[in-house]
């Protein structure tokens, strides 16, 4: 079996791989298991249920993220450069995403959050929780350029709102074509929305 945390981060990591090329409803514990070469009796060890291995995992993968989000979205970054980037690093990993898998995956807490949020309260407040993150991610951005006369965007909140909307949007559209070109220009899409000006965008 390996080191007893060895044993522990193998399953979170198949079970990331399993629901996001798969669906929740359709991966089984025997599955997660057998990718993980870890057997049932430890998957037991450290889990009570797939929805608590699934909400554990995506917990330790947001963690892992969030260091290269807070370099994008630093304070010393142009808001728009912040948002441009936050776009051309979610085409880079869903091309690479597609060359490994030959999909294109989308957001793995929007593919997973529509199947089980009636169903699974756990998951379902720990997916919420990091789109939150997201969110203010955005919003921070959207701030400063408001400030910076960038945009006109008094109510920053509401327009993460609805950019998160749009971008999560666009990255299941993406997913459901399987085109990962969907995701090229979606920075124009935000700024459309912020209506920062062509001259301003081309600067950015």
């Amino acid at each position: 079996m390996g080191r007893v945390s060895d044993a522990k981060m193998r399953l979170m990591d198949a079970v990331l791989e399993l629901l996001w090329t798969g669906s929740y409803g359709s991966t089984t514990i025997d599955q997660i298991c057998e990718k993980a070469e870890v057997k049932k009796g430890s998957f037991y060890y450290f889990f009570e249920s797939k929805s608590e291995l699934a909400a554990e995992a995506l917990a330790a993968s947001w963690q892992d993220r969030q260091a290269e989000l807070d370099r994008m979205f630093s304070p010393m970054v142009p808001p728009l450069e912040r948002l441009r980037k936050y776009c051309d690093f979610s085409y880079k990993i869903q091309q690479e995403i597609k060359q490994k898998y030959g999909r294109v995956l989308g957001c793995p807490q929007f593919a997973l959050g529509a199947e089980v949020c009636t169903q699974e309260d756990r998951l379902q407040k720990k997916i919420q929780e990091i789109l939150d993150y997201k969110r203010r991610y955005i919003e921070s951005a959207i701030r400063d350029a408001h400030a910076a006369g960038l945009v006109h965007a008094p109510d920053a909140a509401a327009k993460a709102r609805m950019i998160l909307a749009y971008y999560e949007g666009v990255l299941t559209q993406a997913r459901i074509q399987n085109d990962v070109e969907v995701l090229r220009d979606t920075v124009g899409g935000m700024f459309a929305m912020l209506g920062v000006k062509e001259e301003t965008a081309a600067a950015v």
